[in-house]
């Protein structure tokens, strides 16, 4: 036993010196981690429409031709039928491909009543303001200023045109008959938000009064998990398909910031 431990002794002072080697097993090499799964692809933005205002500083979104403001596919999909812009089923809401901030939109719309025989439903549409992500996050990204065909009561109330969606009634029922024009004038700037409908200041109000997710500044309910008054200050523009005719024209925005 000794004369091992004696050579064991001799090989290590050896091996230290550098005159003999010494075997060591090779190092496990660790076990390949599994790869992360690829990042899921982000649907790029749409490229902006490239429009520029005119010496007054209105933008055109529609003119009676074409949709090349607007976003496809909806874009390919509505239709531009003697000069409006035309509901066809299955068309999906439509977004501008350019964000704006503070603005005036200045436009027209017709809305048509349920025809049972025909299997039409009366018009209910929309217009969404500043939405970051468009159809993405429709519901809960946007403002919805409400287009509706007018109610046999004659009585405006959250749900009706020109009403902030779910949220604040018209000051006063200002609509067309179904079949004629109306003329809508919306401004945004920050949180205060004014309507027009056919000459008559409908909407005067500043989002800054809703202060709690769900609920309007009167106590009533909404359905939105966002306080309006901290909603988006910058997005897209849309128009709503909710299944039933509609028709816009002579749509222009002027930008204010």
């Amino acid at each position: 036993m000794r004369r091992i431990v004696l050579v064991a002794l001799a090989v290590a002072s050896l091996a230290a010196l550098g005159l003999v080697s010494v075997y060591a097993a090779p190092a496990e090499t660790p076990a390949a981690k599994p790869a992360a799964p690829a990042a899921k692809a982000e649907t790029p933005a749409p490229a902006g429409s490239g429009l520029k205002p005119d010496a007054e500083g209105w933008i055109t979104l529609f003119d009676g031709k074409n949709l090349d403001a607007w976003q496809e596919p909806p874009a390919k999909k509505w239709k531009v039928v003697d000069g409006i812009m035309t509901w066809d089923k299955g068309c999906g809401d439509i977004w501008t491909k350019d964000k704006f901030g503070d603005f005036t939109i200045d436009l027209e719309f017709k809305c048509a009543l349920e025809d049972k025989a025909a299997g039409i439903h009366s018009t209910n549409s929309g217009v969404f303001l500043r939405s970051p992500e468009g159809e993405k996050n429709w519901l809960q990204g946007s403002i919805e200023i409400q287009i509706l065909a007018p109610p046999a009561s004659g009585k405006a109330d959250k749900h009706t045109t020109a009403a902030v969606y779910d949220c604040l009634a018209p000051s006063v029922f200002a609509d067309k008959p179904a079949g004629e024009w109306n003329h809508m004038v919306l401004t945004a700037k920050g949180n205060s938000i004014t309507i027009e409908l056919n000459g008559k200041k409908v909407i005067e109000t500043s989002l800054d009064h809703w202060t709690t997710a769900g609920e309007n500044p009167d106590g009533t309910k909404n359905k939105f998990k966002t306080a309006y008054k901290d909603m988006a200050k910058v997005g897209y523009l849309g128009l709503q398909d909710h299944g039933a005719p509609v028709w816009y024209r002579n749509i222009k925005i002027k930008p204010l910031n």
